[in-house]
């Protein structure tokens, strides 16, 4: 005979009780069973559709934010507005956690300098309906891309990684050689030596635009593997920010680099 301590009644057979320590009958318990798997909202976990749907946002905000800067385009206020992107897009990338105001605001300066900018190539270069070309690029491009990584054609392997960091640095270092040059090497040209030295009749700037627009498809395919892994992972669903965030900033590239290659292409011709 069992002591008297265990008589009450939540010591007896097929007793169940739910995480308050309430009793739970036999009709609840069923219920429970019956009820529908819960999902990543639910859990507060990140989802595919949640990045999803704040990447369109986001997009959608850049759009919104590029209208003013392609209508009533100013350098200075173009120019101001990219170092203020540039600095959040640090301070986001830095900070622990993601923050929704932060990267709001950077899909605004983000997007009034890339319609000046816009607007600068298509006057500039006489390119009218460069930036619809390098935003029907950019969307091929990524869609391209992510086909290739669903089919599992392309994955972001060890290899895949070193060949990335290597062609990020080398881009780097071009990039400030070629900054420099524009600064104290007396190049009146817009894009420096980008379009001052051709390599077999093709402007320099076509072909490491072209590099540079395979290292920004290889940050896509990083992209995707970072939300897929971050899902499976079953990461919190503020994570979905920083995702989301993180596929603009390389889409923003994508569309500078097609907006720069029809810039040059024409400035040739």
């Amino acid at each position: 005979m069992p002591s008297p301590v265990f008589r009450s009644k939540e010591f007896k057979p097929g007793a169940t009780y739910d995480e308050q320590g309430n009793a739970v009958t036999a009709e609840q318990l069923q219920a429970h069973f019956d009820a529908p798997s819960a999902t990543s909202v639910d859990t507060g976990r990140m989802s595919y559709e949640g990045t999803i749907a704040k990447t369109a946002g986001i997009a959608i905000l850049v759009g919104i934010a590029a209208v003013p800067g392609y209508m009533y385009p100013n350098v200075g206020a173009m120019f101001g507005s990219a170092l203020v992107a540039f600095v959040l897009s640090l301070v986001i990338i830095f900070k622990k956690s993601p923050s929704p105001v932060l990267i709001a605001l950077y899909a605004i300066a983000e997007g009034y300098f890339l319609g000046g900018l816009t607007t600068y190539v298509e006057t500039q270069f006489e390119v009218p309906g460069a930036g619809l070309q390098a935003l029907l690029a950019t969307g091929i491009t990524f869609g391209v891309c992510l086909a290739l990584y669903r089919s599992g054609k392309v994955r972001y392997t060890p290899k895949f990684r070193k060949f990335m960091l290597i062609g990020m640095v080398s881009y780097l270092v071009f990039g400030l050689v070629n900054l420099g040059f524009m600064l104290f090497g007396g190049s009146d040209s817009a894009w420096g030596l980008r379009s001052d030295v051709t390599i077999a009749g093709i402007p320099l700037g076509v072909l490491i635009g072209a590099f540079a627009v395979l290292l920004a498809c290889m940050s896509l395919i990083a992209d995707f593997d970072f939300i897929e892994n971050s899902v499976k992972n079953g990461a919190p669903v503020a994570v979905e920010w920083r995702a989301a965030f993180g596929l603009i900033v390389t889409l923003v590239w994508l569309y500078v680099e097609f907006l720069r290659i029809i810039a040059i292409v024409a400035g040739r011709r």
